[in-house]
């Protein structure tokens, strides 16, 4: 069975290379070749991709959460003006977009430290048991080159950035 198959795979791409050989190429192009591009993934190292930062949690000073980017907004030259946020609502329902400028966002590529990472919750006496070892915690993750952890939005709070008009895209 499998004979078979080799068989008809090898035939056909016999048939295929047989027709991409056939084809000549015009002798009417006289279109100048263009420049081959030689930029490598090494020369934008340290660079965030955008498909990463789109989606990513924003928080205040507090550690609060406050809701995630769901886009950025781009003038002509491609220079990124704003980030439009999602406030409020639970899962998406009931959330309002509202634009930031985007030198208000910061990123932060260590994770969120919450008061249970830490340690510093205070221990009850059901939440041990004889004999338990010590919790020790989770080692830290090592940092994406490649899109930060998280944002923070610098003097906001939920009330207030749900107080801002909400961003609206038009077809103007």
């Amino acid at each position: 069975m499998f004979r078979k198959y080799m068989t008809a795979g090898l035939l056909g791409s016999a048939l295929l290379t047989s027709t991409a050989f056939a084809q000549s190429p015009s002798a009417t192009t006289t279109a100048p070749a263009a420049a081959p591009v030689t930029a490598s993934d090494a020369n934008y190292n340290g660079n965030w991709r955008a498909s990463k930062v789109v989606g990513l949690s924003v928080y205040n000073e507090a550690n609060e959460s406050l809701g995630s980017i769901n886009d950025l907004l781009t003038d002509k030259a491609g220079n990124i003006k704003a980030a439009v946020i999602g406030v409020g609502g639970f899962l998406g329902v009931g959330e309002r977009l509202i634009a930031v400028p985007y030198d208000k966002v910061k990123f932060v590529t260590e994770p969120v430290v919450s008061a249970a990472a830490t340690g510093n919750r205070p221990a009850s006496p059901s939440s041990t048991t004889t004999g338990a070892a010590p919790a020790t915690p989770a080692p830290a993750a090592k940092p994406n080159p490649w899109y930060p952890d998280h944002a923070v939005l610098s003097g906001a709070t939920k009330d207030e950035l749900k107080a801002l008009p909400e961003f609206k895209f038009t077809t103007n």
